[in-house]
Formats: structure tokens, sequence, C-alpha cells
């Protein structure tokens, strides 16, 4: 074997460790931004409707984590966005999801980098 192929075996190696550890420390990243996510979701969320704060919780689907409200979905959009009354009028939308959501990926985004720069 030459020094050549021997040095292209050793870059292989490297990369394919590289490759592992990245691969690791991201699946790790994601499990953390979602559970802090709920985290936030349940202290932010509007106390005056029951169960509702407490609903929210991860679910993992694949290598997907999935957040969501398993008690009150329904209220989700409802509370977001707000809604027309009954009898006329709107109720004022409680932003609770989207700033959780933002602050989610700037998370695992930091997450994503710390692991690529080790």
């Amino acid at each position: 074997m030459s020094k050549i192929e021997g040095l292209a075996k050793e870059i292989a190696a490297a990369l394919a460790a590289y490759s592992n550890e990245v691969t690791e420390g991201l699946e790790a990243a994601k499990p953390q931004a979602a559970n802090n996510t709920v985290k936030i979701l349940r202290s932010t969320s509007p106390k005056d409707t029951g169960d509702y704060a407490k609903g929210w919780t991860v679910s993992k689907e694949g290598t997907r984590q999935i957040i969501h409200n398993k008690t009150n979905y329904q209220l989700t959009h409802l509370l977001e966005k707000g809604h027309a009354k009954v009898n006329g009028g709107r109720v004022a939308a409680k932003v609770h999801i989207r700033p959780a959501e933002e602050q989610a990926v700037e998370e695992y985004i930091s997450g994503v980098e710390r692991v690529i720069r080790r």
C-alpha cells in the first residue's frame, strides 16, 4: 500500500467518525430543544382555559420531535389567532406559541452549531 492510499483511508476514517459525532449530537439536540419548548409553552399559555397549559407534550415520530397540546388541541389556533364571538365582535389573540417556536428554533440552531464546531 502506498502512502497516498494510506492517507486517503485515514482521511475517510476521520470523516466517518466526524459524521457519526455530528449525527449523534444533532439527535441529542432535538429532544432537548423540544422539552425546553414544552416548558416555555406550559408557563406562557393562558391559564384561564382549564387544563390547556398543562396539556403541552412532546411525541417522537421517527426522528422528529412533535410538540402538541394533548388535552385541548382545538384551542391552539383559536387562542393564538383570536376568533369571532357568537354574538358579534372578536376575542383578541393571546400569542404564546410563536415566541416559543422562535426560541426553539434558535436553541436548536445554537445546539447544531455547538456540535459542528467540536
